[in-house]
């Protein structure tokens, strides 16, 4: 797998915020193009272009697509997980199974997103034909298997810790395969809410009944 830099390796704070900066950069738009324009449109000179940089600057951080793609995705899992902290950070008198009902709802709001829907889709569909795809696909999905994992496990003392990663697995599954729904919680708010109901309703009796 081709090594991923987020973040230039610099002497100075200075010019590692600047490195950050243009990493950040970077990402956003190959986001972006990722989304509207998916893997064929996604080209290192594309994201040059889009960020106002030389192709060798971009090359500089991300040394191929291949590269850029997995800093992409992992990208968005960091951004995923810095919501769930934060989650877990603002409702720390809350009991633990709101906790985990409050990350659902972030979740399904997250993954109905317009871009980030896009990204998703796109990145199964080259999975199912593309081994590098593939590989990032498991790396994410074991990321978030993980994380539920850990948000459940515990809840109620007559589950298994091991019973409790296959409804991690589980839940997982649920929540992507909801992807497929291309529910817009905009314009299909009243849609949107009452299948968030029923979503919460399932996923808390996977983290609770035995």
């Amino acid at each position: 797998m081709p090594s991923t830099r987020t973040a230039p390796k610099q002497k100075s704070s200075a010019t590692t915020e600047k490195g950050l900066g243009r990493t950040q950069d970077i990402l956003h738009a190959a986001r972006a193009l990722l989304a509207v324009d998916g893997y064929a449109g996604l080209s290192m000179r594309r994201v040059a272009a889009e960020v106002g940089m030389s192709l060798s600057n971009v090359q500089h951080y991300y040394q191929s697509k291949d590269a850029l793609l997995e800093a992409l995705l992992l990208f968005t899992m960091d951004v995923f997980q810095a919501k769930m902290d934060r989650i877990s950070a603002e409702m720390v008198s809350a009991s633990r199974i709101e906790q985990f009902l409050s990350t659902v709802d972030m979740f399904l709001d997250e993954i109905t997103d317009p871009v980030t829907h896009a990204i998703f889709f796109e990145i199964w569909a080259l999975a199912s034909r593309n081994p590098f795809a593939s590989t990032l696909m498991d790396r994410m999905m074991g990321r978030e298997r993980k994380a539920i994992y850990l948000l459940i496990r515990g809840l109620n003392p007559a589950i298994a810790d091991s019973e409790y990663m296959q409804r991690a697995i589980l839940m997982v599954a649920q929540m992507e395969g909801l992807m497929l729904f291309r529910l817009d919680r905009h314009k299909r708010r009243d849609e949107f809410l009452a299948l968030r109901a029923s979503v919460r309703k399932a996923l808390q009796a996977l983290a609770t009944v035995p």
